[in-house]
């Protein structure tokens, strides 16, 4: 794979992750506790022996940043590298990305200078796990252009994606985004064409692009620079392409989740929780998910009770109850708390003890989670200082609220706690 570079696109501004992405780029969002969503794709890429990665980013892009220098240095004597391209102003490109084609299409200067075969682009905020190499070398086989990665899937979730149709040898003569009715019915196609059995044929006619594209070098950058007025992968670039270029196929069967909205990031962090075996698992020898190493002490426990959870590095947790629950790094929870189906990030840095009292005999509130707190359904971002005796439990069952002045959100009905947010003693939400 040393002739494949990878192009992962950050995104823009994460609107749909907000407030998550208030202070940083949406791949820097905190993943399971202590990942980052950027190190699934670069994992995989890892995994994959493909050592050549660019992240493209425009927003918030100074702690995505700082996560990638430390997280990601190969040795001296490789080219691996795993480097941020932010957006820039030049003479010929004066303005932001405005789209995921035009991100790469700024950057052609520098990737064409690159003597490698393929482009593999990537998207930052999917959870998954996949072995580029085959859908690479599935590229190079059918002699392809480009090549999508796509998921197959029934009826009932076919009508919310863009769907694909193929021929009997697996090219991509036709795209219809979001189909209903007889539209929808149109886009079945054989998937045992892609390797599913017979029985999985008739449960998941349809194909959906999952935003994961092989492409030749060249195909790209012609591609790119006889159409700068579109913008976007997805709905111009391919589509456009499908008469002129060999487009094919590549079914992944495995788990797979966007996880580019609120509702979407809290349910996959949760799932993996899941017993015995969730669906998609950290504990994987052979393609381990790697992040910033960060030498914390083991978890401090006393006097809890924690079911069904997952509980990161660092932690101090003192006679609690935590159910159905992913607790970060360093995170400190005090005394008769309750903590359920929640997910706590935990903080960048430690109090120290001596200075937590001092701000609880000053009436004000340390880091972490006050005595008596019950937490339920939220999201607490890093560096939260919540009071004694709160309660976060959406009581109205509130479906979207901004309350940033308060320090919080309401997303589809979860709590979303701001970094660094300051909820007082007795509140509740």
């Amino acid at each position: 794979m040393k002739s494949v570079l990878a192009i992962i696109l950050g995104g823009g501004a994460g609107t749909r992750l907000y407030p998550l992405t208030k202070f940083r780029a949406k791949p820097a969002v905190s993943l399971a506790g202590k990942y980052r969503l950027i190190d699934i794709p670069v994992s995989n890429c890892i995994n994959s022996d493909i050592h050549k990665i660019y992240v493209l980013t425009q927003f918030n892009s100074a702690s995505l940043n700082r996560h990638i220098a430390r997280a990601y240095q190969f040795s001296q004597f490789t080219e691996g590298f795993v480097e941020v391209l932010a957006a820039q102003q030049t003479p010929e490109s004066p303005n932001w990305f405005q789209g995921t084609a035009d991100a790469v299409r700024q950057y052609l200067w520098l990737l064409d200078s690159w003597n490698v075969e393929d482009f593999l682009i990537l998207s930052g905020d999917h959870l998954y796990r996949m072995d580029y190499s085959l859908f690479v070398q599935r590229h190079r086989d059918t002699k392809a252009d480009i090549t999508l990665s796509v998921v197959p899937m029934g009826p009932k979730q076919a009508s919310s994606f863009g769907l694909m149709k193929i021929d009997d040898a697996g090219r991509i003569i036709d795209f219809y985004e979001k189909p209903q009715g007889d539209a929808l019915g149109n886009m079945r196609v054989d998937t045992t064409i892609l390797g599913l059995t017979a029985e999985q044929a008739r449960e998941q006619p349809f194909i959906a692009s999952m935003g994961i594209y092989v492409f030749k070098k060249q195909v790209l950058i012609d591609l790119l620079r006889k159409s700068p007025e579109q913008t976007d992968f997805g709905k111009e670039i391919i589509p456009t392409s499908a008469p002129h270029y060999n487009l094919q196929a590549y079914l992944f069967d495995g788990y797979w989740e966007d996880i580019g909205t609120i509702e979407a990031f809290y349910e996959a962090n949760l799932a993996l929780t899941v017993q015995p075996q969730p669906p998609f698992s950290f504990y994987h020898e052979d393609a381990p998910i790697y992040t910033r190493s960060r030498y914390l002490p083991p978890n401090k426990l006393l006097d809890c009770h924690i079911t069904q959870s997952s509980i990161a590095e660092g932690c101090i947790l003192k006679n609690c109850r935590i159910h159905h629950s992913v607790i970060g790094l360093r995170q400190r929870i005090n005394a008769d708390c309750v903590v359920e189906d929640s997910l706590l990030m935990g903080a960048d840095f430690y109090e120290p003890l001596s200075e937590s009292s001092q701000q609880l005999t000053r009436g004000k509130v340390p880091i972490g989670i006050g005595e008596g707190t019950v937490i339920r359904r939220a999201i607490i971002d890093k560096n939260a200082r919540i009071g004694i005796n709160v309660q976060i439990v959406n009581q109205n069952n509130v479906q979207e609220a901004e309350r940033e002045d308060l320090g919080f959100y309401i997303r589809s009905g979860i709590v979303v706690v701001l970094k660094n947010a300051l909820i007082p003693d007795g509140t509740v939400i």
